[in-house]
């Protein structure tokens, strides 16, 4: 370093926080494994879109986007002076190609994707800023086959891809939200008689917490409502478990029409998801938010076995122009700790002077070919498996 640089040059290796490069065979196997969910998808009808890495976050950010938008990096566009935005999520990309280029195609619409997203910042759990994802969106259609399609066929895919013990999580996140307000747990209607406004966002965090006693203190403080919460929710927060278990603890309850409207829905997606797939294990929980507000239905996460954790999460929601769609959006990086590793390609090292023609064969046997370019390469230093010699590859 020369006496006028700069001391304060991080080093040429360093990357930014929550960014990496992925090596051999570590890509390699990211890559095999796209693929393997992709095809899966196309084996559904499922064509593939392909957006842009960078939009006007007027449009990147419209609709279910607005969810993503503290995670978006943004930078200026020089040629047009607009603000542009780096996707953190491909779903909101999709749904704007299928109101825009899309738009007069006969619906149901079946979309797949494949690309990175980059966020602003992770998680203590995962702190990876660039991550793959794929994922399905099927837009056009209420009904509930929609939804069980979705996830069966993103259950099948890492089914395909190897991983074992698949659960599937359903949740219902409108369902908390809609009995506050037929309660009368609005902001509105809590500042109309003279109550903290607070109250609201205190029973969410207790429903969230799986919280019965802090639900039953608040709901006492919030008396009389025109729902008996006290009654209802902490049923609703017993109810989380296998799926059956959760529908019967529904049907019994006296739930206002618009909570039944919700419990019946998910009733009618379970059975169509069973339909298609009565091995899957399915579970249910009344009440989960898990972040996911933009969802206006039934809400998924796929599980692998053990602590792999959350492979595919999705969900139903509203599409560009309002249009009904659901979707699942699978983790590539989560996926691969869950599936058992592939084994290695073969790598036959081939001597100098081999010609090219007698390598065919070797290839489409499943070889990796790796020809010497200088007298002093050597097998074990390239990482070979085989040399090829006599025209046979030989361990």
């Amino acid at each position: 370093m020369t006496d006028d640089a700069p001391d304060d040059l991080p080093p040429a290796g360093l990357l930014p926080a929550g960014l990496m490069d992925l090596l051999p065979p570590e890509a390699g196997r990211e890559a095999a494994l796209v693929e393997t969910l992709m095809a899966a998808f196309a084996a559904h009808g499922y064509e593939r879109v392909k957006p842009p890495l960078l939009e006007f976050e007027t449009s990147l950010l419209a609709g279910s986007g607005a969810a993503v938008a503290e995670q978006t990096f943004r930078l200026m566009d020089p040629v047009s002076q607009r603000m542009m935005g780096l996707r953190a999520d491909t779903t909101p990309q999709v749904a704007r190609i299928a109101a825009t280029r899309l738009g007069g195609q006969a619906r149901p619409l079946r979309l797949c994707y494949a690309g990175q997203v980059l966020r602003v910042r992770g998680t203590q759990i995962a702190p990876e800023r660039q991550l793959p994802q794929v994922g399905v969106e099927l837009i056009g259609s209420e009904a509930a086959a929609a939804d069980a399609e979705v996830a069966v066929v993103a259950a099948e895919a890492l089914g395909r891809a190897g991983v074992a013990g698949i659960s599937l999580d359903i949740s219902l996140p409108t369902m908390a939200a809609t009995l506050l307000d037929a309660a009368g747990m609005t902001l509105e209607a809590l500042a109309a008689r003279g109550l903290d406004r607070r109250l609201r966002r205190q029973m969410e965090e207790a429903i969230d917490r799986k919280d019965p006693v802090r639900v039953l203190t608040i709901a006492g403080r919030a008396a009389p409502l025109a729902v008996d919460l006290a009654a209802l929710l902490p049923r609703l927060l017993e109810a989380a478990g296998p799926a059956d278990a959760g529908l019967a603890v529904l049907a019994a309850l006296d739930l206002p029409p618009a909570a039944r409207v919700i419990a019946d829905n998910a009733a009618a997606v379970i059975a169509a998801i069973r339909s298609r797939a009565p091995d899957l294990r399915i579970t249910l929980d009344p009440v989960e938010f898990r972040g996911l507000r933009y969802h206006v239905g039934v809400a998924f996460t796929l599980y692998g076995p053990g602590a792999t954790g959350e492979l595919a999460r999705g969900g139903r929601y509203r599409s560009g122009n309002d249009e009904p769609a659901t979707g699942m959006s699978l983790y590539p990086d989560a996926v691969q700790r869950a599936a058992p590793a592939p084994a290695p390609m073969p790598r036959a090292f081939i001597p100098l002077g081999t010609p090219d023609a007698a390598l065919a064969p070797l290839r489409a046997a499943g070889f990796a070919t790796v020809c010497a370019l200088s007298p002093t390469d050597a097998p074990r230093a390239l990482r070979c498996t085989h040399v090829f010699r006599d025209g046979q590859p030989v361990p």
